[in-house]
């Protein structure tokens, strides 16, 4: 098992973020995911600091996508940063947040077939290889080859694709090292698992990292840290279709309020309405008791990387001591 942490650099600056990748280092925590979103902190500038004071964690984006950045950007980032950081870098990538993109004037039409093709091409271009054309629909490259980076060499560019959907899932296992899988609880990994380990069994790959991209939160005080999940759990279930909050044993109707109250920025109610199954469906919340048996349960799921994602907890600070100290 190895653990990641996750950091929003919208809700938290820059050197906060440096400082929280130092002390989860510290505490032996062995990956650092940024996330990627074009309304924040850019990803490639905070991870390129994070590298630059950091020794051992290991980093990425958590996740880029093929439709704001392009297979050469991110292959050339890629190298870049893997430069900096003396070969820790990391990739995540996944099909993109459609629920984002129109907003700046973005159609996520094909995101499956793009997300492939991206990949194949950061692969060749990390590679080395001149990348020729050869009929592709999005990304047909011709002639393209980075001259002016460092190669990762024969390792190649660790790629992890953000997975949930069985298309992703299955492209994941196909095409990726790992997966990142927005999910805490072992039900979801029951279904994602299977998909992963068909494909990537076809593949022939001999290993591949499963991650558990959670939302945690813990702290010595239960209430506390149930309370400052409640927020992250009443939007996951907002945004989930109804099997996923039937497989959960969820009231639709009461995630219809939730979702209702969320429209209209009413937290307080948001707070009355969301209860310990939506917080167990969508979360890890709790005293670190409570986190190392719900991280367990990941472990035996099948899990074998699990990311400390927002919000972590009443206190960030002492969120990440807490699991350097009760679960990692």
């Amino acid at each position: 098992m190895t653990y990641g942490i996750e950091f929003v650099p919208g809700n938290v600056n820059v050197k906060q973020v440096v400082n929280f990748c130092k002390l989860a280092e510290s505490k032996d925590i062995d990956f650092a995911w940024i996330t990627n979103h074009y309304n924040n902190r850019h990803c490639y500038a905070v991870l390129a600091a994070v590298a630059q004071a950091t020794s051992t964690i290991k980093m990425g984006p958590g996740i880029m996508n093929s439709f704001t950045d392009t297979p050469a950007a991110m292959a050339s980032f890629f190298c870049t940063l893997n430069e900096i950081s003396d070969g820790r870098a990391t990739l995540g990538i996944g099909p993109g947040d459609l629920s984002t993109l129109p907003k700046i004037a973005i159609q996520g039409e094909k995101p499956v077939a793009r997300l492939e093709e991206a990949v194949m091409q950061i692969r060749k271009l990390c590679a080395g290889e001149q990348v020729n054309k050869s009929g592709l629909k999005f990304f047909d490259y011709d002639g393209a080859k980075l001259t002016g980076v460092t190669l990762p060499g024969k390792k190649g560019v660790p790629i992890y694709i953000g997975a949930q959907g069985p298309k992703v899932l299955e492209l994941a296992g196909k095409v990726g090292d790992g997966a990142l899988i927005n999910a805490s609880n072992p039900k979801d990994f029951h279904i994602a698992i299977p998909i992963i380990k068909k494909a990537s069994d076809a593949a022939g790959k001999k290993t591949f990292d499963v991650g558990a991209y959670t939302a945690m939160s813990i702290d010595r005080s239960e209430k506390k840290a149930r309370n400052a999940a409640k927020i992250v759990a009443a939007f996951i279930a907002a945004g989930s279709p109804p099997e996923l909050l039937t497989r959960h044993g969820l009231d639709l109707n009461n995630v219809a309020k939730i979702k209702a109250a969320l429209g209209k920025f009413d937290f307080k109610t948001v707070g009355e309405l969301v209860g310990d199954k939506e917080i167990d469906a969508f979360t890890i919340a709790g005293t670190p008791e409570m986190v190392k048996a719900k991280c367990d349960d990941l472990t035996k799921a099948g899990v074998t990387q699990i990311i400390f994602g927002s919000p972590l907890g009443p206190d960030m600070t002492t969120s990440i001591r807490l699991l350097g100290k009760y679960v990692v």
